[in-house]
Parts: C-alpha cells; sequence; structure tokens
C-alpha cells in the first residue's frame, strides 16, 4: 500500500500539476452529491438522458446526481454558469450542439470560450432532427411542402426552440438547400415552438425527433422526413431530408457533459471512462433508442476532436443566417 501511495504521489509532480490539490481531489473524490448543469428545462432531452444514466452513475461513484436546470441563451447561461464554477471534480455541464457547436461562432462577445474553459468529458448521444407540419396540413410530403415554399415563399416561415439552437440552424440550412430564404420565428423552448406549427402560426419546423413524438402519435404534427443523412433507426419509416431530394442536409442533435478546464484530468477520465462503459450496457443503451436517441460515446480527447469539427462544420451556416449575436 505504501508503494502504491507513493508511485501515484510520485505521478503528480509532473510540470504544472498542482499536488497537494490534485492530491486531495483524488483522495476521497467524489465526498458529495455531483452537480449537472442543464442548460435548458427539467424534463427536457439533457434531463432526460442524463437520468437514464443516473443509477448506474450513483451504483458506480457513491453519490447521487443533482441536476440543476438554468436555461437561457440556447444553453449559454448553463454553459457559462459551469465555466465559472470550481473545477474541483463536482460541476459538469450537459453540453449539447447548441452550447458547443453552433455556439462558439454565433456569439462573438461571449465572457468565455466554451472549447477552452469548459472541456469535454464525455459524448453521449445524437439524435435526428424531423421537419414536421400541422397535423391536417395539405402537405404530405418533402416534395409537396417544399414545391409550396418554392411558389410561396412569404409563407416559408418555421420556429425554433430559441436562436442559436439546431432547430434555428436547421431551419436556415433547409432554405439555403432548397435555395428559398426561409423566416425564422423563435421561441422560448421546445414546447411553444411545437404549439406554433400545431396553432398554424407557422409552416415548419425541424426540431429534435422526441419533442414531437407525441403529437405526431395524435396526429396533432405530421412528420416528414428525418434530419440526418440517412434513416433513423428509430425512425425507419421516415425518409432521410437527402432521399426526399434536400441535397447535403446531414444534421444530429449531440449532446455530452462538459466540465471546467480547471478540473483535474484523473477525474475528467474516470468520468469519461463511466459515462462511456454506462452505454455500453445494452439495457441502458436500448432506453437511450427508445427515447429517440442513438448511444455514440466518446472519450475526452475524442470528444474535444469531434467538437472542433463541428464548429468548423457550423461556422458558415452561423454565418449565412445573419443571426450572430454581439
Amino acid at each position: 500500500m505504501l508503494h502504491r501511495r507513493a508511485a501515484l504521489l510520485g505521478a503528480l509532480t509532473l510540470p504544472g500539476l498542482a499536488v497537494p490539490r490534485l492530491a486531495r481531489a483524488q483522495a476521497g473524490w467524489p465526498e458529495r452529491p455531483l452537480r449537472f448543469v442543464i442548460g435548458g428545462s427539467a424534463g427536457g432531452v439533457s434531463d432526460i438522458l442524463v437520468r437514464i444514466l443516473e443509477n448506474r452513475l450513483r451504483e458506480r461513484l457513491g453519490q447521487p446526481l443533482v441536476l440543476d436546470p438554468r436555461p437561457g441563451a440556447g444553453g449559454m447561461v448553463g454553459a457559462e454558469n459551469v465555466a465559472r464554477s470550481p473545477g474541483d471534480g463536482y460541476n459538469f455541464y450537459i453540453n449539447h450542439i447548441a452550447s458547443h457547436g453552433i455556439g462558439p461562432t454565433l456569439y462573438k462577445r461571449l465572457a468565455f470560450d466554451p472549447l477552452k474553459d469548459l472541456p469535454g468529458v464525455a459524448r453521449l448521444a445524437a439524435m435526428p432532427n424531423v421537419l414536421i407540419v400541422k397535423g391536417d396540413s395539405p402537405h404530405r410530403s418533402v416534395k409537396d411542402l417544399v414545391a409550396f415554399i418554392r411558389a410561396n415563399p412569404e409563407k416559408a416561415t418555421f420556429s425554433s426552440a430559441g436562436t442559436g439552437t439546431s432547430s434555428h440552424l436547421s431551419g436556415v440550412l433547409f432554405g439555403l438547400r432548397i435555395g428559398v430564404e426561409t423566416t425564422h420565428v423563435p421561441y422560448r423552448g421546445t414546447a411553444p415552438s411545437m404549439s406554433a406549427v400545431m396553432n398554424g402560426e407557422v409552416l415548419f419546423a425541424i426540431d429534435n425527433a422526441p419533442a414531437s413524438r407525441q403529437q405526431v402519435l395524435a396526429g396533432m404534427l405530421r412528420a416528414l422526413a428525418v434530419s440526418t443523412a440517412e434513416r433513423a433507426s428509430t425512425m425507419p419509416e421516415l425518409p432521410s431530408l437527402q432521399e426526399a431530394g434536400v441535397p447535403e442536409f446531414d444534421v444530429a442533435s449531440w449532446y455530452g457533459i462538459a466540465a471546467p478546464a480547471a478540473t483535474p484530468r484523473p477525474i475528467i477520465e474516470r468520468m469519461g471512462a463511466e459515462f462511456v462503459a454506462a452505454l455500453g450496457d445494452p439495457p441502458l443503451a436500448q432506453r437511450y433508442r427508445d427515447f429517440g436517441a442513438e448511444p455514440l460515446p466518446l472519450g475526452p480527447a475524442e470528444y474535444d476532436a469531434f467538437m472542433r469539427e463541428e464548429v468548423v462544420k457550423w461556422a458558415p451556416v452561423v454565418r449565412a443566417s445573419g443571426a450572430s449575436v454581439e
């Protein structure tokens, strides 16, 4: 035991590592509940994806998870809260495409750098967005909808869960790909955005598949296609937008876990490994699929690389949207 302790302390004397802080962080971690901030409301996608894994993580870590909703600005309010929190291994953020893929380009005057100040712990999953129209809409296919929009461009309105969300940029990209300038109507969250389509306030929306599932099943909304390049395994009956004639359209809303940059690397690696292992458990992975999400776990380094690629991918779409926030 003494040899093991000496080896551990020796490993923590690498340049740039504070031995006392790291030693304290590792010795008994975790000693209290772990806080996970949600950039949206309770009961949303971020909340559900972590709650599915909650019992497994509690068993493995010996501490409960405390989910802390901090909605606003496409998830950036919650992201900044965690970026400014102590890097002590007890603060995490449930990040996503809006905060770490779109946000770095959209927001010009952020008080923090999402990729630098809030790096990745683990990617969890991705899910397609779904193109939806009102349940009794005369448009029964993507072809019908595109033909109507091209003939009536002034009526090409779409709702979103807010500026900078994947539902916003998906609508912009749809317009770019069919050659029509669509009109964005932002709402404060997914629920009012779905209501806007059901009530006929807007023509369509392209938002997370689970968000509209119940309304589609009830006939209040009609799903026309998924946003990913290929059909989704969770909704194989729906064509992809590319299959339906919209070129170069491949969008998936992804979710993961991030932590303050000062968080000790051993804790980052441990948490990343726990999430990746949890999603390797078939029953838990199936619960994700039942919800409409495809498990796509990545560890810390791979997740960081993926997020950098996403920023590059979305930058031109953000610029085309004209929605940069000063």
